[in-house]
C-alpha cells in the first residue's frame, strides 16, 4: 500500500497532463481520421516516459520525498523481514512442540493452545527459573507493556484529556501519540527499559528520582521536536492515505462516516488489566449494538427538522436530474452535471443518518445497562442519569464517529509534537514514580505492572470489598474497580487457573452474593411487565 501511494501520487503530480485531460487546451490531431478529432483519450492526457521522468528530476522537492520515502520502505522492509523470521520460528514451535499443524491451527480455541503450553513446561521445563508456568505467567509475558498502559490511562497519568475553549472536555488519543509513548517508555532508544522484560535498575531506585525525571522530561523535548521535524511528511502521508482510503466508501456509502467505532482512549480505558486483543475485540463487538442505540437514542428536534428541510430540497433538485438524463441522456454531457448529481446524493445521504426511525421506542436507562453488560466500566454519575446530554458526551469519547477517528488522525502529526513538548513533559516525574512503585519482579516472568497481578489486597477498591479485604491507600487502588472486575473477567475467562488466597476469597463471596441475589429475584416475567421497557412493549 505505501509503495502504491507513493507511486501513484508521482504519477498524478508529474505525469498527467491535466489541462489536455479538462479539454482546455487542443490536442494537435493532424494524424487522426476527421471524426475522432474531437475525442480526447485517456492515453492522451498522459506524458511518454522520458517526459515525464525529466518532470520528475527537475523538481527538487519531489526526489527529496521520493528518497525519504525509499528510506523509510527499507526501514519497513527489515522490520517485515525480521518479523517473517519470527514468525517461521513460532509456527515451527506449534507444530513440533505443540503439536498443533498449521491448517488445523483455526480449530483451536486459545485456552486449548494455552493448556498445552502448560503441559509441555512440565515436560520440558522451557522455562528454567520455575517448575510450572500458570495461565497469569503467560498474560504477563503477553501483555507486559498493554498492562503499563492500561494502569496509566487508569489512575489518569497520561494528558489525553483536555479542556479547550467551546469545545469543553476533550479526549486526544491517535495511533501517533501511542507509537511515540510506547517508543519513550517501553522499547525506543532511551526507554525506561533495558529489553523486553526488565526495567533499567536504576528506575527501580527512589534516590535518583528527580534526575530520572528531568532526563525523561529532555527525552520527551526531544522527541516532540523530532515529530515537528517529520511533521510536513507525516501529514502528507496521513492526507494521501485517508484520500484513498475512504473517498471511495464515501461516494458509495455516504452514512459511513456516521457510523460509530470504538476510540483509542476507549479500548485502554475499557480494557481489563490482563485482557488479550482478541478478547478485549469480541468483548467490545458484543456491546457495538447496544452502544450504537443508545448513542441514537439522542435525538435533536431542530437538527431533524433542518434535515428534513435539506433533504427535501436536494432531493426535489436531484429528482430533476435524474427525470433530464432519463429523458435524454445528452444531459449529461453538459459541464458538472455528474458532481452535481453525486453532490446532491450525498447530501440526500447525511440528511437522513440524521433524521431518526418516527416508529421506535427509546428508553436510554435500559439501553445504557445493556451497554454496561459488555464494557463493564461505567462511571458512578452515569448511573440514574442516562438521558443526560453530559452522559452521551462522555459515552462519545469511548465511542466516536468514524469522522471524527479520521479527522483526529490527520491533525495528529501536528497535534502530538504540542502534547510531547508542552504537556507530557509535566508528568515526568509521575511516571517515574509510578513504574517504580508498581513494577515488580516475578521469576521466570520478569519486571511486570503489579497491577496486573490482580492483588485485591493491594490495589484493590474500598467500595467493592469488604472491610480489611484491602490495605491499598488512594494512590495504590486503582480506578473504577479494576483490578476486581480484571479478576472476575480473568477467572471467568480461565477457569482453571487457582487465584492467590485473598482474591479467591472474593470470589467465593462474590459467587455466594449472586446466587442469593438470583434466588432473591422477581420472575423475569414480572420485571419486564413493571420495567419501562416492558410497559411501552405492552402497550
Amino acid at each position: 500500500q505505501f509503495l502504491f501511494v507513493v507511486t501513484f501520487s508521482t504519477f498524478l503530480l508529474c505525469c498527467v497532463e491535466y489541462d489536455v485531460l479538462f479539454a482546455n487546451r487542443p490536442l494537435n490531431h493532424s494524424q487522426v481520421p476527421a471524426p475522432e478529432r474531437s475525442k480526447v483519450t485517456l492515453p492522451d492526457a498522459i506524458l511518454p516516459a522520458p517526459q515525464c521522468a525529466q518532470r520528475i528530476r527537475a523538481n527538487g522537492w519531489v526526489i527529496f520525498l521520493l528518497v525519504m520515502a525509499a528510506v523509510f520502505w527499507l526501514y519497513r522492509l527489515v522490520k517485515v523481514l525480521c518479523s517473517l523470521l519470527s514468525y517461521w520460528e513460532i509456527r515451527a514451535f506449534y507444530i513440533k512442540a505443540l503439536n498443533i499443524p498449521s491448517d488445523g491451527l483455526c480449530n483451536y480455541s486459545w485456552q486449548e493452545v494455552q493448556a498445552r503450553l502448560i503441559s509441555l513446561q512440565r515436560e520440558q521445563q522451557m522455562c528454567v527459573h520455575k517448575k510450572e508456568l500458570t495461565e497469569l505467567d503467560i498474560y504477563h509475558r503477553i501483555l507486559r507493556f498493554k498492562n503499563y498502559t492500561v494502569a496509566m490511562v487508569n489512575k489518569s497519568l497520561l494528558p489525553v484529556r483536555f479542556r479547550l475553549p467551546l469545545l469543553g472536555h476533550v479526549v486526544f488519543l491517535t495511533q501517533g501519540l501511542k507509537y511515540n509513548l510506547e517508543l519513550l517508555l517501553f522499547w525506543g532508544p532511551g526507554s525506561l527499559f533495558q529489553n523486553k522484560w526488565n526495567l533499567q535498575p536504576q528506575y527501580k531506585r527512589a534516590g535518583s528520582r528527580l534526575e530520572l525525571a528531568q532526563r525523561l522530561a529532555r527525552t520527551m523535548v526531544l522527541l516532540g521536536l523530532a515529530n515537528l521535524l517529520l511533521c510536513p511528511f507525516v501529514l502528507v502521508w496521513q492526507v494521501l492515505y485517508a484520500f484513498f482510503s475512504y473517498t471511495e466508501v464515501i461516494k458509495r456509502e455516504p452514512g459511513s462516516l456516521g457510523a460509530r467505532r470504538w476510540s483509542l482512549y476507549g479500548r485502554h480505558y475499557l480494557r481489563h488489566f490482563n485482557e488479550l486483543n482478541h478478547e478485549l475485540q469480541a468483548r467490545l463487538s458484543r456491546g457495538y449494538k447496544p452502544a450504537t442505540k443508545y448513542m441514537n437514542s439522542f435525538t435533536s428536534p431542530l437538527l431533524t427538522v433542518l434535515a428534513k428541510n435539506v433533504g427535501f430540497f436536494a432531493g426535489s433538485i436531484l429528482a430533476v436530474l435524474i427525470v433530464l438524463t432519463v429523458y435524454d441522456e445528452d444531459v449529461l454531457t453538459v459541464q458538472h452535471i455528474l458532481t452535481a448529481i453525486t453532490l446532491l446524493g450525498l447530501v440526500v445521504t447525511l440528511a437522513r443518518s440524521f433524521i431518526p426511525d418516527e416508529h421506535m421506542v427509546w428508553c436510554p436507562e435500559q439501553l445504557l445497562q445493556r451497554v454496561l453488560a459488555h464494557i463493564h466500566y461505567m462511571p458512578d454519575h452515569w448511573q440514574g442519569n442516562a438521558s443526560k446530554s453530559e452522559t452521551r458526551n462522555e459515552m462519545a469519547q469511548l465511542f466516536q464517529y468514524k469522522a471524527v477517528f479520521i479527522l483526529e488522525e490527520l491533525l495528529s502529526p501536528i497535534l502530538t509534537p504540542l502534547i510531547l513538548i508542552f504537556a507530557l513533559p509535566a508528568r515526568a516525574l509521575d511516571i517515574i514514580d509510578f513504574f517504580r512503585n508498581f513494577t515488580v519482579e516475578v521469576v521466570g516472568v520478569g519486571d511486570i505492572c503489579s497491577f496486573a497481578q490482580l492483588d485485591i489486597r493491594n490495589h484493590g477498591n474500598p467500595q467493592w470489598l469488604s472491610a480489611g479485604q484491602t490495605e491499598a491507600s488512594v494512590y495504590q487502588q486503582a480506578e473504577n474497580g479494576k483490578t476486581e472486575l480484571s479478576l472476575m473477567h480473568f477467572a471467568i475467562t480461565n477457569p482453571r487457573w487457582q487465584p492467590p488466597p485473598q482474591s479467591e476469597l472474593f470470589l467465593s463471596h462474590l459467587k455466594e452474593k449472586v446466587q442469593q441475589d438470583a434466588a432473591a429475584a422477581p420472575p423475569a416475567q414480572r420485571i419486564l411487565a413493571e420495567g419501562p421497557l416492558g410497559t411501552s412493549l405492552l402497550s
